[in-house]
């Protein structure tokens, strides 16, 4: 036997019935506070920064990827001359 129940609600009407906490207000308290933070990293951010923060990590991948590509040939080349 299948009982099935269609129970059209709010959000809000929902939790007050089962006796959830109001939230709301602390959620936008929240909110407000990730934003402001958010405003103020950004804020202190520009172009040069951010190539700063980022090129060094990525040039030097990019350099190791080239030497092993570099050293790679140079192998190999070693190894046709010996034959």
């Amino acid at each position: 036997m299948k009982i099935k129940f269609d129970i059209e609600c709010t959000p809000q009407e929902a939790r007050t019935f089962f006796g959830l906490p109001d939230v709301e207000k602390m959620q936008e308290a929240m909110m407000q506070e990730i934003q402001k933070k958010m405003a103020e990293n950004v804020a202190g951010l520009d172009a040069e920064s951010l190539m700063k923060t980022w090129m060094p990590a990525s040039m030097k991948g990019f350099e190791q990827m080239q030497n092993m590509f570099w050293s790679g040939l140079s192998g190999s080349a070693g190894k046709d001359d010996q034959k």
